[in-house]
C-alpha cells in the first residue's frame, strides 16, 4: 500500500511522461499524428486482402470482424515489444533522481492505451458508414472490457520490462513471441474455426477471452457473456498482482544494473 501512495503521488510525472511519449512519437514524420489512425488501418488492408480474398475465410464483413479484434491487440503488442525495454531507455533518469520505479512502465502502458482509444474512434466511423452500427446496451460493457486489458497489459509490461534490465536479450525474444502471439490469439479468425482438441488450450491464452468480449460487443452487438468476462478479469488481475509483486522484487538493483 506504502508503494501505491507513492506512485499516486507521482501522478504528475505519469502524465507528463504520457504527454511526451505522445507528442513525441511520430515527431518529425510528414504525416505526424496521422500515423496513430494509419497504422492500423493499413494493416487491417493487408489482412482483409489476405484472409478475404487470397486464403479466404468466409466470415461476413471481414474488415470489421478483424478490426474490431486487430485494434486491441496491436495494444497488448506494442505493450509486450515496446514494453520490455521502457526502463532501459530510461537508464539516465533512473541512475540520476529518485521515483518510484513503477511510473515508467505505468506511464509507457498508459500511453499506448491512449494510443488505442483514439484508433476506436476510427472503428466507430467504420462501423457507422458500414452500416453496422452499435448496441448502446452492449457499449456500456466497453469500458470493463479496455479496463480489464489495461490491467493485463500493465501486469505483463511490468514483469518484462523488469527482466530485461537483467537479460536484454529479452526485448528481440518478445518481439518474436509477439508475432507467435497474435495467430495463437483468435484475431484473424474466429475461435469456432479451432478443433475442439485443442479449444480449451486456446483458452489459457489470456488474450483470447478479451478479444471474444470485444467482438461480442463491437461486431455481434450482444453483452459478452459473463464467463468470458470473468476469465479474462481473473487472469487480468493474477497476471497484475504477479507483475507487481515481481517488479517489485527486481527494482531494487536497476541503478547498478544500467
Amino acid at each position: 500500500m506504502g508503494t501505491i501512495r507513492e506512485v499516486f503521488a507521482y501522478r504528475q510525472m505519469i502524465f507528463r511522461l504520457v504527454k511526451r511519449d505522445l507528442r513525441g512519437r511520430y515527431k518529425g514524420s510528414v504525416l505526424g499524428f496521422l500515423w496513430t489512425f494509419l497504422n492500423p488501418l493499413l494493416q487491417l488492408v493487408v489482412y482483409s486482402l489476405v484472409f478475404s480474398a487470397i486464403m479466404r475465410v468466409g466470415i461476413e464483413n471481414y474488415y470489421i470482424f478483424l478490426f474490431v479484434g486487430l485494434v486491441p491487440w496491436l495494444f497488448f503488442s506494442s505493450c509486450l515489444t515496446g514494453g520490455a525495454s521502457c526502463i532501459w531507455q530510461q537508464q539516465d533518469l533512473v541512475k540520476k533522481i529518485y521515483f518510484p520505479r513503477e511510473v515508467l512502465p505505468i506511464a509507457f502502458v498508459l500511453s499506448q492505451f491512449v494510443n488505442m482509444l483514439l484508433t476506436f474512434i476510427v472503428i466507430f466511423i467504420v462501423l457507422f458508414i458500414s452500416g453496422q452500427g452499435v448496441n448502446p446496451v452492449a457499449l456500456l460493457f466497453l469500458p470493463v472490457i479496455m479496463s480489464v486489458e489495461l490491467v493485463l497489459a500493465l501486469g505483463i509490461t511490468m514483469i518484462l520490462s523488469g527482466l530485461t534490465v537483467y537479460f536484454r536479450d529479452l526485448e528481440y525474444i518478445f518481439s518474436i513471441v509477439s508475432m507467435a502471439w497474435m495467430y495463437l490469439t483468435p484475431v484473424m479468425y474466429s475461435v469456432d474455426m479451432v478443433p475442439p482438441e485443442y479449444e480449451h488450450l486456446f483458452y489459457l491464452n489470456p488474450m483470447t477471452p478479451i478479444i471474444i468480449a470485444y467482438r461480442d460487443v463491437l461486431y455481434y452487438q450482444q453483452i459478452p457473456q459473463l464467463r468470458t468476462l470473468l476469465s479474462g478479469f481473473s487472469v487480468g488481475v493474477i497476471i497484475f498482482v504477479a507483475g507487481w509483486f515481481v517488479f517489485s522484487r527486481m527494482k531494487r538493483n536497476f541503478a547498478e544494473e544500467l
